[in-house]
């Protein structure tokens, strides 16, 4: 709940601690911020980047694929991650960054009963759902590429699940002897439909880029590679490439003629990288 995390986050104009009070979160200087009946806060700076926010219908469909469990097995990887981080670390939250529904963040909260967590996101519309998917949540808008309304060493662990990342921040609110969690897809991902589908796919170079951006602040300290087989259905299908970011370049019309051209069942392949980061300074 937002109440029980408020004091994990920082007012977005001048960095000041925040408080809530009877629906309304405010900082000394005066700033207010107005919760939503559904439990998250924005906490967007002016300016802030809110174009690639997902849709009502994307979060819909991230809904309508997740519940089905079709993840799950990336959720274990995850959590496991976390844990290893959390054994070997102190006190803090874990933050999820571009967290959408809460799905990731809840399955490792379930993993750390004694952990809060901060889903961290640009649309409201996840947020709407992520505020409800554990007790332990604290729900927030903001842009995650800039900079983010939380306490500096306020988390122990930071997760960063098919989302954008911002290294300089992340290591501003991860303590020292924290870790930085990282799924992202490989090149084999979804491999047997982005051909019969005309999605967007994993270039060959983006571990690399990713292993660059992170470098000045961050070293890899472990891998996992989590690679297995997915029994989709059409509708399953369907929900897939509407939650993700091929929707915004293929027509529901294209999609739903594609998909008819399938088996009933597809096998695809689930493949991903969960890698577990330290901050340089905190790892020599």
């Amino acid at each position: 709940m937002l109440g029980d995390t408020i004091d994990l986050l920082s007012c977005p104009h001048c960095g000041a601690d925040l408080t809530l009070d009877r629906g309304v979160v405010r900082c000394a200087s005066g700033h207010r911020f107005d919760v939503a009946r559904q439990g998250y806060v924005s906490l967007l700076a002016s300016g802030a980047r809110i174009d690639t926010a997902d849709t009502a219908a994307m979060v819909q469909a991230r809904q309508t694929f997740l519940v089905e469990g079709h993840y799950a097995p990336m959720v274990e990887a995850v959590a496991d991650a976390c844990q290893s981080v959390v054994d070997a670390g102190g006190d803090g939250c874990i933050a999820d960054l571009g967290a959408g529904t809460g799905y990731h963040l809840a399955g490792v909260l379930a993993r750390l009963p004694e952990r809060r967590g901060l889903a961290l996101d640009n649309s409201k519309h996840a947020l709407r759902r992520a505020a409800r998917a554990h007790p332990r949540i604290g729900a927030v808008a903001c842009d995650v590429w800039g900079e983010l309304p939380v306490r500096a060493d306020a988390a122990i662990a930071v997760l960063s699940i098919f989302s954008p990342r911002n290294p300089s921040e992340i290591a501003r609110v991860l303590k020292a002897d924290g870790g930085l969690v990282v799924l992202a897809p490989t090149d084999r991902h979804l491999q047997e439909l982005i051909p019969a589908l005309g999605l967007l796919s994993v270039d060959d170079h983006k571990q690399e880029r990713l292993e660059a951006r992170l470098s000045s602040r961050f070293v890899a300290v472990e891998q996992r590679a989590v690679e297995y087989e997915l029994a989709l259905s059409h509708d399953a299908i369907g929900a897939l490439v509407a939650m993700g970011p091929s929707a915004r370049h293929i027509s529901g019309e294209q999609l739903a003629e594609r998909i008819s051209a399938l088996p009933d069942q597809v096998m695809a392949t689930a493949s991903v990288r969960v890698v577990i980061y330290r901050q340089r300074s905190a790892s020599g």
